[in-house]
């Protein structure tokens, strides 16, 4: 397993948690398919074979193969080479590497009790053994050697690169620490990963307990039929058949908000989800969040650091939190403004009913809703039989690919999946060869963690002989037996966007696992995928997917100019709840260790008020009790990145605009300069190589129709 691998290894792991314990299976004559290569075609994971049981023995004997050799490479009597080195750590860790991607994957997205209890059981243990290879003096030494005299070494851009990598992130793991100090960071970070791990599980259950029953189906007025049956399927999987369940998205503002027209429904739907893991029950995070921001700050200052952000930053594009928070700080004037006018717009329409009332968070959407239909006649109803998922995947989102980069993908059925829904396809480049395998795995399940993501099971390295076999994950409300699989439009540029990040990860065309596909930056990683999300409304390829499932029939151009009109409605909510998120979190992660443990409710209080925005209307996108991405996910400092890689996607696609749009010339260029380079190249240099400047927040802005706001 690389060394990137098991940082990604760690962090997905942290992602996920529980507070059981796991044990070891009995020994048996039986090979474990995680042990042993995959025979199946691009090395996919074997899930036709693998057993809930085989997954810790894999991870347990991964580590030990791995630490076997660290070792050798640690005390190989020859002076050290870039080969005996780094290649020799590139090429290390191979169970473990299977074991963990196709483990965090399946747990991520269809976990279980035995599941659970092996990620609580292994997520100190994978902490601790990170800590063995960077914090091994001698294995230091080597990389120290070897960094000294990088400019003599003959070595190509990206095996300079990959040393470069290697040495900064030894002593940012503490390898210079001494004795006593490298003890005390092995303790904090198993600590951190004991209590991110127990995070993620108990906002799990939180989550899902925090799901809104409705016995009487007129509280639903508002939700479609098919909306209705899924709520009464959920209850009836649940065990409360005559009842409707409306299950929690991780974001605070529910989809159903925008329907429902009870408005009590709305504030206990609202309150369900605001509330979700701060109710003083077992599945209360606010003191595990205490923990993690005082054991994160005391790491950052053992590291010479002021605080967790600046440890978190030291290789991201932005590169320090004042940098982070400066570019928020630009957002904040014209998002204000623009949220002035919104809710005054709003509270206007609520005066002109007959029971007035003080706008509240959970009338937003609703009202917006009819404000969005009062301006442009635009019924989110009458948009869905256009979004047919299965359509909408092939003839739109693999449309574009095609048109950009002149890949094909087919379906097949002979790849075995951890869960019958799941869709794979081997993708084609444009010569005809083979380039990757994608998995899609879109509907909700109460056992699979919230939002979206993409993520590899195998990982492209030509060292290692490998091509990428990528997934994308959803959480999509799956239709009601016999009903058609319709989508909103926010779901289709959510396909858009994940499979933007596919894209990154099947484009990949490096030698070295540490520096392939979307092994980078969090505020780079973001910038492929939401410039993908453009490519939703590109008329050619709206008009190949936007089509009635009943009738077939191309959506009517007055009703694409309204989508289009209405893209720029309610930015000033949609901007202001990520701007107040990530700065929850920029302010959370420097806190210095000397603070002390923080009152959550208080600090989330005072950091909201002090933004400048209208949090009272417009909450966060995230609550501190519920932020699995900076607690859990690995974002933590870096939820701003979604705002700077939207800069950086606006302003390429202001490039694709200047230089005639979707084009195969266009795509050709944004692959060859962004999407196959991985982090071979520092960010900075490599975007001002493809856009001819350095980013700005002029196309953004404009994009979200705030120009004039800033003013």
């Amino acid at each position: 397993m690389s060394r990137s691998s098991l940082l990604r290894s760690a962090a997905i792991l942290c992602c996920i948690a529980s507070a059981a314990s796991a044990q070891t299976p009995a020994k048996s004559s039986r090979v474990n398919p995680l042990t042993v290569p995959s025979t199946l075609p691009f090395q996919a994971p074997r899930f036709d074979q693998i057993k809930d049981t085989d997954y810790q023995p894999a991870l347990e004997q991964g580590m030990a193969e791995q630490i076997a050799e660290m070792k050798a490479i640690a005390n190989n009597p020859a002076a050290p080479t870039f080969a005996n080195t780094i290649e020799a750590m590139e090429r290390s860790g191979r169970t473990l590497d299977r074991a963990s991607q196709a483990f965090f994957g399946v747990s991520q997205a269809n976990t279980n009790d035995a599941l659970d209890a092996v990620r609580s059981a292994e997520a100190p243990k994978l902490a601790q053994h990170s800590d063995a290879i960077y914090l091994d003096p001698k294995l230091f030494a080597r990389v120290q050697a070897l960094y000294a005299k990088k400019d003599s070494l003959g070595l190509d851009p990206e095996q300079k690169q990959v040393l470069e990598i290697y040495h900064s992130d030894f002593l940012h793991a503490g390898a210079q620490l001494n004795d006593a100090d490298k003890a005390k960071l092995r303790l904090l970070n198993t600590q951190i990963s004991t209590a991110t791990t127990d995070f993620q599980q108990k906002l799990l259950a939180g989550t899902k307990a925090g799901a809104l029953v409705v016995d009487d189906k007129a509280k639903l007025a508002g939700l479609s039929d098919a909306e209705i049956a899924a709520a009464a399927e959920g209850a009836k999987e649940r065990g409360m058949p005559g009842k409707y369940v409306l299950s929690l998205q991780n974001t605070t503002q529910q989809p159903a908000l925008a329907s429902l027209s009870d408005r009590a429904t709305r504030a206990a739907l609202f309150e369900k989800s605001w509330n979700r893991s701060q109710r003083g029950d077992a599945n209360d995070t606010r003191a595990l969040i205490q923990k993690i921001a005082q054991l994160r700050a005391q790491k950052a200052q053992l590291l010479g650091y002021p605080n967790y952000a600046a440890y978190s930053l030291y290789d991201q594009m932005a590169k320090t939190p004042a940098a982070a928070k400066g570019f928020m700080t630009q957002l904040v004037p014209a998002t204000a403004a623009e949220q002035r006018r919104e809710a005054a717009e709003l509270q206007k329409t609520i005066n002109a009913t007959r029971a007035s009332f003080p706008l509240a968070p959970s009338d937003w959407d609703f009202y917006s809703d009819k404000v969005r239909k009062a301006k442009y006649d635009l019924d989110q109803n009458e948009l869905k039989p256009y979004f047919e998922i299965s359509r909408v995947l092939t003839d739109g989102v693999f449309f574009a690919a095609n048109q950009l980069y002149g890949v094909t993908f087919k379906e097949r059925r002979d790849i075995p999946t951890y869960q019958p829904d799941i869709r794979v396809f081997t993708v084609y480049d444009k010569d005809g060869s083979e380039l990757g395998l994608m998995y899609f795995d879109y509907w909700k399940r109460d056992n699979k963690a919230g939002g979206a993501w993409m993520s590899n099971f195998v990982g492209q390295s030509k060292l290692l002989g490998t091509k990428p076999v990528v997934y994308n994950v959803g959480n999509f409300t799956k239709p009601a037996p016999g009903q058609p699989a319709l989508i909103t439009f926010d779901d289709v540029t959510t396909m858009f966007h994940e499979f933007g990040h596919a894209l990154h990860g099947l484009f990949a065309n490096q030698t070295y696992p540490l520096v392939s596909g979307t092994n980078t930056a969090r505020d780079w990683v973001e910038f492929p995928s939401q410039f993908n999300e453009h490519w939703a409304l590109d008329p050619k390829v709206f008009a190949n997917y936007a089509k009635d499932y009943r009738t077939g029939a191309v959506m009517p151009q007055a009703l694409v100019t309204k989508i289009k009109n209405a893209a720029k409605f309610n930015q000033g909510y949609e901007l202001g709840e990520l701007v107040a998120a990530a700065t929850l979190d920029q302010d959370w992660h420097s806190l210095p260790a000397s603070a002390g443990p923080q009152d959550v409710d208080a600090f989330e209080t005072k950091a909201l008020n002090s933004m400048g925005l209208d949090t009272k209307d417009v909450p966060p996108r995230y609550r501190t009790s519920y932020f699995a991405h900076i607690w859990a996910g690995g974002y933590a400092a870096g939820y701003y990145a979604y705002l700077w890689t939207q800069m950086l996607d606006n302003d390429a696609y202001a490039w694709f605009m200047a230089h005639g749009g979707l084009t195969r010339a266009n795509g050709q260029r944004f692959r060859d300069m962004i999407l196959s380079k991985g982090h071979t190249e520092d960010y900075g240099p490599m975007f001002k190589a493809f856009y001819g400047k350095d980013p700005d927040i002029g196309p953004m802005l404009e994009d979200r129709g705030l120009t004039a706001a800033a003013k």
